[in-house]
C-alpha cells in the first residue's frame, strides 16, 4: 500500500491534482501495481479525503468566542494530547516520539496531528514502521495543498540508517 501512495505523491504534486479514485485506479493498475495493494490505498486515501475535507469545513464554520485567549484555535497552548492503549499498542512508542517531535517543533499543528493519527491507525503494521509513518505525514501534508519546509521534508524523506551521528 505504502508503495502506491508514494507513486500518488510523486506524480500529483496536490491532493486536489490527483484525479477521481475510480480513474486513478485505473492509472495505478496500468503502472502494474497489484490489485490489493490498490485497494488498500483506494480506501486509505478516500479516508484522508474525508478527513481533510471534515477538517477544512469545521474551520470554516468555527465561531470562536470573542473574549477566549485561543480564539480560532481549536487546541488551547496548555492542553495534552493523550494516546489510547490502542493507539500506543498500534503506533508504537518510535511512531509516538516522532510525533511528538514534529508537534514540538511547530510543524505539526494538532488538527494535522489528529488526522495523521487517524490514517496511522488505518493503515497495516503492529506497530506501524516509522518510514511508514513519515510517508503517511507527506500525504497529510498532500491532502492540504501544503509542502513542509525544506527541514521537515528533509526528516521525513532522508533515510536515518546512513546517517552518521556526531
Amino acid at each position: 500500500m505504502f508503495e502506491v501512495l508514494v507513486f500518488v505523491y510523486e506524480h500529483y504534486w496536490r491532493g486536489d491534482a490527483c484525479p477521481e479514485l475510480p480513474q486513478l485506479e485505473r492509472r495505478l493498475s496500468a503502472h502494474g501495481f497489484e490489485p490489493t495493494e490498490i485497494h488498500e490505498a483506494l480506501v486509505w486515501l478516500d479516508g484522508l479525503n474525508l478527513a481533510a475535507q471534515s477538517t477544512c469545513l469545521a474551520d470554516a464554520d468555527a465561531q470562536p468566542l470573542p473574549d477566549a485567549p485561543d480564539a480560532g484555535s481549536a487546541q488551547s497552548t496548555g492542553s495534552m494530547r493523550i494516546y489510547s492503549v490502542a493507539e500506543q499498542d498500534h503506533l508504537g512508542a518510535q511512531c509516538l516520539g516522532f510525533i511528538s517531535f514534529l508537534e514540538s517543533s511547530g510543524v505539526l499543528p494538532p488538527a494535522m496531528r489528529e488526522i495523521v493519527v487517524d490514517r496511522a491507525m488505518a493503515a497495516p503494521g503492529d506497530p506501524v514502521a516509522l518510514d511508514d509513518l513519515k510517508i503517511i505525514v507527506l500525504m497529510v501534508y498532500w491532502s492540504f495543498g501544503q509542502e513542509p519546509d525544506a527541514l521537515v521534508l528533509d526528516e521525513l524523506c532522508d533515510d536515518s540508517d546512513n546517517r552518521l551521528a556526531h
